[in-house]
């Protein structure tokens, strides 16, 4: 079956409240599916490239087999065609997952038009964006031009202009001792969790004393872990960003990997088979991802070059880490992350990027 997706997004701010829209229409024009949603703060280019990716996964889930891309985002069109390098770090795991969805199809075409003929889904998009902040439609921000990159060499890239990422896992709490999915519980640090906060902070501090912003999810043991490194480089101000909170669990929070199996086998089945699936009232892998981009995204515009403390959870510690290293979606079941552990990757604003060290703990020991 071919399919026609028409796909848009938008940001009031460039960063600023975010959304994106997907029609899917078959040949004849006739409306098959629509998508739209709203992804808090984060950049024009990522709602657009948002906006594709759920009209590609809209596509898949009705059996196309064939698809025509058509997007007035010339931006995501050349680069998803291959004519443009990916200059902005935070969109390469976008384009990513995009080409992974276009590999499940037997022929995908992307196609620029104008804006006046994408109405459709650039309604969608300003929908979503109008009911998550209940504003009226404000004027578009057009998307950043991007200019070839530089060609790629064997020689060790210079950091001058990278972005190094710490991403540290909260320390332990009674739940991590006692194997209870936490998500959106405020579960505060256990007294070994505080060691573990502060033996971090001396990691950190190893790898760099000149930390240009440290920021937190909001819960407590994010936050009091954030605290603890930034008394080890110098005082730096904690920032929390919202989108870095973990997964919610739903119905599973506070209970352990057994009670579960035993309460929802077939749901948990599910979960453990597919990134879309969502525990009973909770948050998908896919969804989680999403904010999690996008708050990244938002994080290398705004602090560019230097060095980046980011404490989170689990979950959007991997996503992270999944996303940098293109692994599949399996990278999540396999990863372990302890308590306080350390990863280092350093971000290019050409898009490359360096995983470092993935879950480092002797500190720990």
């Amino acid at each position: 079956m071919r399919v026609v997706v028409e796909a848009d997004g938008g940001s009031r701010g460039n960063p600023g409240p975010a959304g994106y829209g997907s029609v899917v229409r078959d040949t004849d024009g006739q409306v098959l599916l629509e998508r739209q949603g709203a992804l808090g703060t984060t950049t024009n280019n990522v709602a657009e490239y948002t906006g594709l990716i759920e009209g590609l996964r809209a596509a898949h889930e009705l059996g196309a087999t064939e698809v025509d891309v058509r997007m007035d985002s010339k931006l995501v069109v050349e680069q998803m065609s291959g004519r443009w390098q990916i200059k902005n770090a935070g969109l390469r795991p976008l384009a990513a997952e995009a080409a992974q969805l276009v590999a499940r199809f037997g022929r995908v075409t992307f196609e620029w038009i104008p804006r006046e003929r994408n109405k459709a889904a650039d309604a969608l998009a300003n929908r979503a964006m109008d009911e998550a902040a209940g504003k009226p439609v404000s004027d578009r921000i057009e998307p950043e031009v991007v200019t070839p990159a530089a060609p790629k060499s064997w020689a060790p890239p210079s950091l001058d202009n990278a972005t190094r990422l710490i991403l540290v896992r909260h320390g332990e709490t009674a739940y991590t001792q006692q194997g209870r999915y936490s998500g959106r519980g405020d579960v505060p640090l256990s007294d070994q969790g505080e060691a573990q906060a502060m033996a971090a902070g001396g990691r950190v501090a190893g790898i760099s004393r000149d930390v240009t912003a440290i920021v937190s999810s909001p819960l407590r043991r994010c936050v009091r872990t954030a605290e603890h490194i930034s008394a080890e480089v110098g005082g730096v101000p904690v920032t929390v960003v919202d989108d870095l909170i973990e997964v919610d669990f739903g119905l599973w929070e506070g209970l352990t990997f057994a009670e579960v199996q035993e309460g929802w086998p077939t749901e948990m089945n599910a979960w453990l088979a597919s990134t879309s699936v969502a525990p009973p009232g909770g948050e998908s892998f896919q969804a989680a991802a999403k904010r999690v981009r996008g708050a990244m995204a938002t994080i290398l515009s705004s602090y560019g070059e230097g060095v980046v403390v980011v404490v989170s959870h689990v979950s959007p510690i991997k996503l992270i880490l999944r996303d940098a290293l293109a692994a599949s979606d399996a990278f999540l079941h396999r990863m372990f992350l302890d308590a306080a552990g350390v990863s280092t990757m350093d971000v290019w604003p050409d898009g490359n990027i360096a995983v470092r060290s993935v879950n480092e703990t002797a500190h720990l020991r």
